[in-house]
């Protein structure tokens, strides 16, 4: 196999020297057999060759470790046993919580982690992609699987109930889009029990919080013969042996289904395997949100197809009739019609004759079709419906898990295609498999083996070039311009004839002859050419290649499934309006075949990866019978050799796997360089401003002030170790972990961590200095707060305080004149009545009845409740003023306060008694009545009023009481 060759060339005797000593490092390496395990890096292997590689990979393996680092890449290796220690959720949570997940054990988690913090980190490009490779077998499904899961887990990690219910709903259906596309689109193959017959790239979209918050997913190339062909030993889609063995009775017999029922189209249907779990792919289906109405129409559009792969056809007697079908074949043509909802009349004329449109005026002939061409027309409708129902469930399953582009800002790409396949027999599917295993390995090249190389050159690093596997010739002679194979076989397929196999054959070796990388198998009897693959050689069969590419499908099908009643099949087969010229348009159309498709869905992949920051893990399958804990060297070995891991390892071990610009390095790194003047701090182009006044330009000096700024913040990390070489022209040495070229600086992973920590350190100092100052600063405002708070709550008060003071002596000074007014008037009223009482007694009448009112006593009466309120005072202060006098004078006191009540409320009160202990004194006409203080008589001075409309109480009580003892 070619290889390109960049090392220089040596002389024989010196070239004989060095492998002598070469293998006696060799030997001295592998002797301590004891501790190959325990190299987790095989960077760490000294020296590299393919025999150390591999003894270190099989003393990892019998120990029962099946991760081990290869530079940039993860090695895995299938231990065909399940492993649960690997993958339990805590495992997961030490790889996510760890400060240094490379500092673990080499693990998928720690590549899945160091992707998520790439994102996390936000250094150009955000993006990620990991790339899952290996031969057929070699676990990358599960490898993928897993990767999910933990990137499901760690974006669930969300502090928001609201959000962590969002997150887990997405991430359950992610997840649950396994096993749906798994059931659908995986098989049983020669080497692999699960093998993927399709290629997907899944895409994790992440906001701005890391939280997973949707997905997409991008399938290429069913492999939609399996349907209708299997290869011996292989079995058919895994969804048809579902249906088969976990549909319960009634839905057997509604599917028409009944146990031990024989189906061509359903071979070694005897294994059963870990994939047959009907329950699972119906519960995953139901989360995805397809209800059971759909799922059942789904399952009787499968059971349909397996009853139509028993439609048996027999040859023809005459050639103008059509093929008639088996005895034994048409019961199942009935079944299928009604599963598929169409026609039994329609099913078999679309089978067994074929419409030709011919002529300027398109006249239609129909013409019978032979045996062959009738099975082809069979198998022909179950792929087209197959691949129809496998893109609409893709469909479903994006739109449940998809979201706006609004929502998501960045994404990590997990790419699992089918491995490199090569079988007794190989045709269009083989190739297109191996094609984009080409691809994949060519981006891998590109990225790594050959890019860096040429870039440690073209920035002035001493470097001595390492040989690598370059598959360039192999991609142009698959896919290269202006004739390649895929060019060869478009063409056959544009021209309107039958193609001959051996013609084509011919074609090929003549026309690409030239390239080293295609061959013949000239001991095989069959048409046939062989492609040197990265990987080996395959051997590839010419008989159908050409019609598999043109993938024909006969408009009389179309226009069968658009006729179903099934209410699927009419969502896949739409029925469209028809144009006079629909025929005219289909026959002048370009013929899109399956090679231009599959080429044009790969190159928008491709883009994507060089989109993106690429991870690789390569897989590994240690044998070829798939047994547990069987490590055979040679079939490692040639993986090893095929995708490039010694190449790999050893450009790892010798070269700077981190490559930052000047600008990048400054504008990250510019935390650690020392305090300086403002004069020499560069502007945003690393120019300082003092040299632009000296009238230096910045293109003149601008690397050499970048260089002293990076050469300034790297003696804040390089402290006690070995210098950091600067100048172009040094020779990069074992100890060195840095290296700055023309234009970028070369890091090692360790210098890398080194300046991170060290970043982080001094955020965190001047995170804690900007807490220190905020917390002052908010102490201080609150101080201030409080004292402005104090302050205005003591003008509040005193103001508060002085308008109650004032609202007091406003109150008190009416109170006094109020009480000033009414005392004023009580005086008025007492000399009043005095003056008037006198005047009564020097009337002429003796004996006369003293009348103060027509009206008759009210000692004799109820006083209302009113005057009593009203009075109530009054009643209590003369009830207890002192009894001083006798006789007429307190009679005459008496009457003068009774004559408040006769002038206020209308009463009248009436005496015609005096002398009976009632005592006053008159008041001095200068001055106020005095009251001695002495001790009142009435029993019933101090009684309060109550309720009760009709009780009489306080001075009232006092006047019956003396109404009592007058009477008495």
């Amino acid at each position: 196999m070619p290889k390109q060759v960049n090392g220089p060339k040596r002389d024989p005797a010196i070239q004989n020297e060095l492998n002598d000593s070469f293998k006696e490092e060799v030997k001295a390496f592998l002797s301590d057999e004891d501790k190959l395990h325990l190299l987790d890096d095989l960077t760490k292997v000294n020296p590299v060759t393919t025999t150390t590689v591999l003894k270190c990979l099989q003393a990892r393996y019998t120990v029962d470790v099946f991760y081990t680092y290869a530079g940039c890449s993860l090695v895995a290796v299938n231990p065909f046993q399940p492993i649960c220690r690997l993958y339990l959720p805590e495992l997961m949570k030490e790889y996510h919580s760890a400060l240094r997940p490379q500092e673990l054990k080499p693990h998928i988690f720690a590549m899945a982690e160091q992707t998520y913090r790439n994102v996390e980190s936000q250094i150009e490009p955000i993006n990620q992609s990991v790339i899952v490779s290996g031969e057929s077998g070699a676990g990358k499904t599960w490898t993928s699987r897993c990767l999910m899961k933990f990137y499901a887990t760690v974006a669930a990690s969300s502090t928001s109930p609201k959000g962590n219910e969002t997150v887990q709903r997405i991430e359950k259906k992610v997840l649950d889009s396994n096993p749906v596309m798994e059931a659908f689109g995986n098989a049983c193959t020669l080497r692999n029990n699960n093998s993927s017959r399709f290629g997907k790239y899944i895409q994790l979209q992440l906001n701005r919080s890391q939280h997973l918050t949707s997905a997409s997913i991008q399938t290429f190339l069913l492999e939609k013969t399996r349907v209708a062909y299997q290869a011996p030993r292989e079995r058919n889609f895994h969804i048809f042996y579902q249906i088969t063995k976990g549909a319960t009775k009634d839905e057997r017999l509604e599917w028409n289904l009944p146990e031990g029922a024989h189906f061509f189209w359903l071979p070694n249907s005897e294994r059963t395997l870990e994939e047959d779990c009907f329950e699972v792919t119906r519960e995953a289906m139901f989360h995805l949100g397809i209800d059971s109405s759909t799922q059942n129409n789904i399952f009787k559009i499968l059971a349909g197809l397996l009853h139509l792969g028993n439609i048996q056809f027999s040859d023809s007697v005459d050639e103008s009739q059509p093929c008639e079908p088996e005895d034994n074949a048409k019961g199942f043509v009935k079944t299928t019609a009604n599963l598929l909802k169409v026609s039994v009349e329609e099913l078999l004329e679309t089978l067994r004759i074929r419409t030709i449109t011919a002529g300027k005026q398109q006249q239609v002939f129909k013409k019978p079709c032979s045996r062959s061409e009738c099975e082809t027309r069979r198998d022909c409708l179950a792929k087209v419906v197959y691949a129809k129902l496998f893109d609409w469930l893709v469909s479903v399953i994006n739109g449940s898990i998809y979201a706006d582009s609004l929502v998501w800002t960045n994404f990590i790409g997990l790419l699992d295609v089918y491995g490199f396949e090569s079988f007794p027999e190989n045709n269009l599917e083989q190739l297109c498999i191996n094609y984009a295993n080409e691809k994949l390995q060519q981006h891998f090249v590109a990225h790594y083996l050959k890019a860096q190389q040429e870039e440690y050159v073209a920035e002035g690093i001493e470097w001595s070039f390492i040989n690598y596997q370059d598959n360039q010739s192999c991609l142009d002679l698959i896919e290269g311009s202006p004739v390649s194979i895929f060019s060869l076989l478009n063409e056959e397929c544009r021209l309107n004839r039958s193609s001959n196999v051996s013609q084509f054959q011919t074609r090929i070796e003549n026309t690409l002859s030239n390239n080293q990388c295609i061959s013949r198998d000239k001991f095989s009897k069959k048409p046939n050419f062989v492609v040197s693959h990265y990987a080996g050689k395959v051997c590839y069969q010419v008989e159908g290649m050409v019609e598999k590419n043109r993938d024909p499908v006969p408009l009389e099908l179309l226009q069968l499934l658009k006729n179903s009643q099934d209410c699927l099949l009419q969502k896949f087969f739409p029925m469209t309006e028809k144009s006079q010229n629909d025929t005219k348009t289909q026959n002048r159309a370009a013929v899109v075949t399956v090679v231009s498709k599959f080429k044009g869905s790969l190159e928008r992949l491709m883009q994507i990866l060089h989109s993106t920051t690429p991870h690789y893990i390569r897989c590994i399958k240690p044998n070829a019978d798939c047994k547990a804990m069987t490590f055979k060297k040679e079939e490692v070995l040639s993986q090893l050799e095929a995708c490039g891991i010694v190449e790999t390892i050893s450009i790892s071990a010798a070269g700077f796997p981190i490559r930052v610009s000047f600008q990048s390095f400054i504008e990250r790194y510019k935390v650690l360089r020392k305090s300086c003047t403002s004069n020499t701090v560069p502007d945003e182009n690393g120019f300082s401003p003092a040299k632009k006044k000296r009238g230096l330009t910045p293109s003149a000096d601008n690397d050499e002030v970048l260089r002293c700024v990076i050469h300034d913040i790297l003696q804040k990390v390089t402290v006690g170790q070995s210098a950091v070489s600067l100048k172009q022209t040094e020779t990069k040495s074992n100890n060195s972990l840095m290296h700055c070229g023309k234009t970028k600086i070369f890091m090692t992973n360790s210098m890398l961590e080194q300046l991170e920590a060290r970043r982080a350190a001094v955020l965190s100092e001047k995170a804690f200095c900007i807490q220190c100052c905020w917390r002052r600063f908010k102490q201080r405002k609150l101080s201030k707060q409080k004292w402005s708070a104090t302050i205005i709550q003591a003008a509040v008060r005193s103001w508060l305080a002085k308008k109650h003071f004032q609202r007091m002596c406003r109150a008190a000074t009416v109170i006094k004149h109020a009480w000033r007014k009414w005392k004023a008037r009580m005086d008025a009223l007492a000399a009043e009545e005095l003056d008037y009482s006198e005047e009564k007694l020097h009337s002429p009448v003796p004996g006369a009845t003293l009348s103060l009112d027509r009206s008759p006593s009210p000692l004799e009466k109820t006083w209302p409740l009113s005057a009593i309120i009203q009075f109530w005072p009054l009643g209590l202060v003369l009830s207890t003023a002192p009894v001083t006098a006798g006789g007429f004078r307190r009679d005459l006191s008496l009457l003068a306060c009774l004559k408040i009540l006769h002038r206020n409320n209308g009463y009248k009160v009436e005496s015609n008694l005096f002398g009976c202990g009632i005592t006053s004194i008159r008041a001095l006409p200068q001055g106020s009545v005095k009251f001695h203080c002495k001790k009142s008589p009435l029993p019933h001075a101090n009684i309060s009023p109550h309720s009760h409309a009709c009780t009489i109480t306080g001075f009232n009580q006092i006047l019956l009481d003396r109404q009592k003892l007058l009477t008495t």
